[in-house]
């Protein structure tokens, strides 16, 4: 059976209840889709599931500025971070919209003929550097940029870490007839208004950090805020000189893609008890090579915390880690 779960066994959609089958319903009304693996292989940490939902559904879905502007920073982000998951997804996405030519574009990894994609294209593939250029949007749309950007610079390191490459059976996404059939199939929830802040509803009763002022005091700056706080918590499963030393190694990352070998993580981990050494490999790995997590690392890891519900955790905070690195690059 075609399975896209590489290491979690998620909460069924039948089965769900709670926050977590609130979660699944929105996502249906919101994508048109009841089953998303990306969502659905959080789900043994529903906080977690909780606020990354509430903050693609605010900074993505809702909102004025375009959807086919943001769905482009979805793709090229994803592009940027290796994760083809979400590139063809995104890509089917913007079929959706019925932008065509744009989706083979980006997928493509080719400029797009209008300038203002072009622009979008080469902002969110430099939000991995130090120092991204001038927002190519206007400022009441910042914070709906800004939020969806982060957003999948977090779900990337989900995807690639916790699922497979494939979204369709077979890889059937590598063809064009797929992918704009796949965009056909959700076309109508794709187009569809969403209104702001109902997807706040989600988080009741979880803590949150502080709101970035980037977010103008909107709903995405209550779910960011929230997805800090609950993705972070999973730094408590590392001892101090771990957490410490992944923070340190993901702050003076320069955001590139890490040479080959383990030569750069055993320097960053060095100083780390052999005890908390698997956690800090998975947890940095997370943050700056998803796509490099294999099932060594995981067995390295579940020996001592067999959890789903830890493993999920343990790359989330890894996630976040580097997402509040890109934080600092791209907020104006």
């Amino acid at each position: 059976m075609f399975s896209r779960f590489r290491y979690v066994t998620p909460v069924p959609v039948k089965a769900a209840t709670g926050r977590v089958a609130e979660v699944y319903a929105q996502q249906a009304a919101g994508f048109g889709l009841r089953r998303m693996p990306v969502f659905m292989t959080l789900s043994p940490a529903p906080d977690v599931q909780a606020a990354i939902w509430a903050l693609v559904r605010e900074s993505l879905l809702a909102g004025r500025a375009p959807r086919v502007g943001k769905e482009v920073v979805a793709a090229e982000v994803s592009r940027a971070n290796r994760c083809p998951y979400c590139v063809a997804a995104h890509t089917a996405l913007l079929h959706a919209t019925g932008a065509h030519r744009l989706a083979e574009a980006v997928l493509r990894g080719e400029p797009p003929a209008d300038p203002g994609h072009a622009a979008l294209v080469a902002w969110a593939g430099a939000t991995r550097g130090r120092r991204a250029p001038a927002a190519p949007f206007p400022p009441e749309h910042a914070a709906e940029y800004l939020g969806t950007a982060l957003a999948f610079h977090f779900i990337n390191r989900i995807a690639s870490a916790l699922l497979t490459e494939d979204v369709l059976p077979g890889g059937a996404q590598r063809l064009r007839a797929a992918r704009v059939f796949a965009g056909w199939a959700v076309a109508r929830a794709t187009r569809r208004p969403v209104r702001p802040g109902e997807g706040l509803r989600v988080l009741a009763g979880l803590p949150a950090a502080e709101e970035p002022r980037w977010a103008a005091g909107t709903p995405i700056g209550v779910a960011y805020a929230t997805l800090r706080a609950a993705a972070g918590a999973g730094g408590e499963l590392l001892g101090d000189a771990a957490r410490a030393a992944v923070r340190d190694a993901v702050a003076a990352w320069d955001g590139g893609h890490p040479p080959l070998g383990d030569a750069w993580l055993g320097d960053a981990l060095a100083g780390v008890p052999a005890a908390d050494r698997p956690a800090a490999r998975l947890a940095l790995l997370a943050a700056c090579a998803p796509y490099r997590v294999g099932d060594a690392d995981v067995r390295a890891w579940r020996e001592g915390h067999p959890s789903d519900a830890d493993l999920v955790r343990l790359v989330a905070f890894g996630a976040i880690t580097a997402v509040e690195r890109f934080e600092t690059a791209i907020q104006p």
